[in-house]
């Protein structure tokens, strides 16, 4: 450590390397299951609703994963900075899975098709309304200018704790929908290992094998983002300024 910048430990880098190549290998995975099986990605005709598998991997999964390692990956960097990091990755994310939820909607309406019908359905709305409540709960405790010191600081642990239950209830629910398209297309075949199926088994593999070692990163405590003095410093000003405490009452 020099200059108050912090080495990042030895294995981190290279656990986040491998979460890396296993997010691009669902995305293009899946891409390739879409394009392969189900006739590829449009929207204005029957494929539109494989806009919605493939965007619910790469938002709700890919990117939601990425932005919880946000904070282990930028170590050194300021802390408003990583903040607004963390927070653009999930807007970006719920964009994308907003776009595939709409997809989904829209193939159903013309179709005749009912809605929130399954089990992968009803997870899946959980999901993205959570995830949304997370994300609006988290821009008012911590980014926007308002919670008191001590209201974030009794916050963080549950943004912590149900930012990484949204993410392993997301994994869950895409095993859930990847096993829905299979049986509704393979049916009875699905046993007889056909290819799409063996194709959708190995997706399924990788996506928890994603989830793992994303939970993995984030609950080893020694990979904790190390607080930098400056912002130690500014931690108590902020306390100081909407408490009224200074740092010598304490």
């Amino acid at each position: 450590m020099e200059g108050g910048t912090h080495a990042a430990p030895r294995a981190l880098p290279y656990y986040v390397a491998f979460s890396q190549l296993l997010g691009l290998t669902v995305v293009a995975m899946t891409g390739a299951w879409l394009g392969l099986y189900r006739g590829g990605i449009a929207w204005t005709n029957t494929l539109q609703f494989n806009v919605h598998p493939l965007c619910m991997v790469i938002g709700l999964i890919f990117l939601q994963g990425d932005a919880l390692l946000v904070y282990r990956v930028f170590r050194n960097e300021a802390k408003r900075t990583t903040k607004v990091l963390h927070g653009l990755l999930h807007v970006f994310a719920f964009i994308i899975a907003l776009v595939g939820l709409v997809a989904m909607f829209n193939y159903h309406r013309k179709k005749g098709y009912a809605d929130l019908y399954s089990l992968h359905s009803w997870c899946g709305i959980i999901v993205f309304v959570l995830y949304f409540v997370q994300w609006l709960v988290g821009f008012s405790f911590f980014l926007f200018p308002g919670a008191s010191f001590s209201l974030r600081s009794r916050y963080r642990p549950q943004h912590i704790f149900f930012g990484a239950s949204i993410f392993l209830f997301s994994v869950g629910t895409a095993l859930l929908g990847l096993k829905e398209a299979l049986l509704f297309k393979l049916g009875a075949k699905y046993s007889t290992f056909e290819p799409e199926g063996v194709l959708a088994n190995v997706l399924g593999l990788l996506l928890v094998c994603f989830g793992v070692v994303v939970l993995y990163i984030l609950t080893r405590t020694e990979w904790k983002r190390p607080s930098q003095a400056e912002e130690q410093a500014l931690s108590m000003d902020f306390k100081t300024l909407t408490e009224g405490e200074s740092p010598s009452s304490q």
